[in-house]
């Protein structure tokens, strides 16, 4: 079973970090030393992160640091900035099912609200937490 992406929780933890920490502290390498991965893929997250308007990098000596407050970035702007998802379908289906059999021609269909209805409900709830609403929990 394919995962969502692992994106969006590092983006997190990133933007967690960068909240916690002094600007000057939060380069590429010390981010990546949190999150135990290569500096390369916290660049990657840093420049849709920054794309989205949610983080400020500082070229050269490094660091970076939040452009909104903790309490007006949600887990949905997170979400969102980091593409977890391929054309706003968290769910995908499979491709070329059997049209001759009744379930395989009708399966997209019949489930489409279901999943559409489940994705909606996730992005509400991910709506209603912010970055400062997981900070307090780190001190």
């Amino acid at each position: 079973m394919k995962q969502i992406s692992s994106r969006f929780s590092i983006a997190v933890h990133t933007l967690c970090l960068i909240a916690v920490s002094s600007s000057e502290d939060c380069t590429g390498d010390y981010i990546a030393e949190s999150v135990n991965t290569n500096p390369v893929v916290i660049r990657r997250i840093m420049g849709l992160l920054k794309k989205a308007g949610l983080v400020e990098v500082r070229p050269g000596v490094g660091g970076a640091s939040l452009l909104k407050t903790p309490e007006d970035i949600t887990l949905l702007d997170i979400y969102r900035a980091v593409h977890v998802i391929e054309d706003n379908q968290l769910f995908r289906f499979h491709e070329d099912p059997n049209e001759g059999c009744p379930v395989g021609r009708n399966i997209e269909s019949v489930l489409q609200s279901e999943l559409s209805e489940a994705q909606s409900a996730m992005e509400h709830r991910l709506a209603q937490t912010t970055l400062s609403q997981l900070t307090v929990k780190f001190k």
